[in-house]
Order: C-alpha cells, then sequence, then structure tokens
C-alpha cells in the first residue's frame, strides 16, 4: 500500500473517531473524560487517549499505536489498550471498538441484568439484529488485565459485553457501526428498565424469521 493512500485511511480513521466521539457525548452516552475509541489500521491502531473527552477530540492528539503496541505518535494511549488489541486479535473482521459508560446500560447492571449470558432479552428485533447476545463481565478495577482477556476469548462470537458497573463495550467493522450498535443496546436497556411489568421477549417463531429473513444472529 502507498504512502498516500495509507495516510488518507489513516486521516478519514481520525476524523471517524471524533465525529463519533462528539456525537456520543453530545446525546449523553458519555461524560466527563470517560469512555474510549479505537480503529484499526494497516500498520497498527488509532486509539482516543487516556483521560480524554469525547466531546473534544482533536485528530491530531489521538494515539497511534504500531503493530508491536509502541506508541507513535498523539497523545497518552488510553489505559483500555490492552483490551482493545485483545479483541483485533481474535476478530479480524473487526474495525472499531467502542467503550463507554452509557447511563442505562451501567444500571442495568446495577439493577441486575437478565442474565449474565443474555443481559437483556429479544424485546424490540432492532436488539437481536444489531446487537444480539450480549454478555455480562463481572466487576474488576478499570484496566484489569483480567477482563482484557475474558473480552478477548468473546470476540469472535459476539458483538459486544457489558461491564458490570463499568458500561458496553461494542465491535464493529467501522467505528460508525459499532457506534450505532451501542447506541441501539443503549436504547434497549431504557426500554426494559422503564417498563413495568417487563415486556415479553419475541417468541420463538419471530426470532426464526429474524434468522432467516436478516441473517439475525440469535
Amino acid at each position: 500500500m502507498t504512502l498516500g493512500i495509507h495516510s488518507g485511511e489513516e486521516s478519514k480513521a481520525r476524523e471517524e473517531i471524533c465525529a463519533t466521539g462528539m456525537s456520543l457525548y453530545q446525546r449523553g452516552y458519555t461524560v466527563g473524560t470517560a469512555g474510549n475509541i479505537s480503529a484499526r489500521l494497516d500498520d497498527g491502531w488509532l486509539i482516543t487517549p487516556t483521560d480524554a473527552c469525547l466531546g473534544r477530540l482533536d485528530p491530531a492528539e489521538i494515539a497511534k499505536v504500531d503493530l508491536a503496541g509502541n506508541a507513535v505518535s498523539g497523545g497518552r494511549p488510553s489505559k483500555t489498550l490492552a483490551l482493545h488489541r485483545g479483541i483485533y486479535a481474535r476478530n479480524a473482521e473487526t474495525r472499531g471498538v467502542i467503550h463507554t459508560h452509557s447511563t442505562h446500560l451501567v444500571a442495568l447492571t446495577l439493577a441486575g441484568v437478565w442474565s449474565e449470558a443474555d443481559v437483556l432479552p429479544p424485546i424490540t428485533p432492532y436488539y437481536v439484529m444489531k446487537v444480539g447476545h450480549i454478555p455480562l463481565i463481572r466487576y474488576r478495577r478499570p484496566g484489569d488485565p483480567q477482563v482484557a482477556e475474558q473480552i478477548a476469548a468473546l470476540a469472535g462470537t459476539v458483538r459486544g459485553v457489558l461491564l458490570e458497573r463499568l458500561g458496553p463495550v461494542v465491535w464493529e467493522r467501522s467505528v460508525a457501526q459499532a457506534s450505532y450498535a451501542l447506541e441501539e443496546f443503549e436504547e434497549t436497556a431504557r426500554l426494559w428498565l422503564m417498563t413495568n411489568p417487563r415486556p415479553a421477549p419475541l417468541d420463538a417463531a419471530a426470532l426464526e424469521e429474524l434468522r432467516s429473513v436478516f441473517g439475525a444472529r440469535w
């Protein structure tokens, strides 16, 4: 790949990270300096700097890390770098990873998830199609290497996980697609928490139709 093409790819990825971060921040999916976003490049990764506000990112300050994990340019990489790298190593299709402390998803872990294997039931077709099965990862301190190992082991089978008391980690084929899945995840948690009595999950026939028509993974 030529330098010019590579530079264009990296520039586009930096802009996408900043645009996604601002969008999530402006709509309250993340607050303060919580959360981080990364993107895969052919020669390494881009990741938001440690303690950066996702609503005020500077493309030039996005940290670049080479394939060996060495910082190349930009700010100091987020302390969750190992977590992100583990996901990329186990899922070749992943090009973007997002972690936020989204309010309703954190609240879900405090109130009690549906089950540890599926933190939310399949209550809407778009949750089934855009998000799918999401397991719970029990609480450990931010940056704990055991959490990174747990998530890496699941990276090839699901689109994301929910960290107890810390929020979601979601991965997809681009940063933008990861943000769409994360938003659907957060909104489904909001629906689940605000309804009383709780809605029944979609039945087996409805789930099978989503699998056969749309290729849903459920």
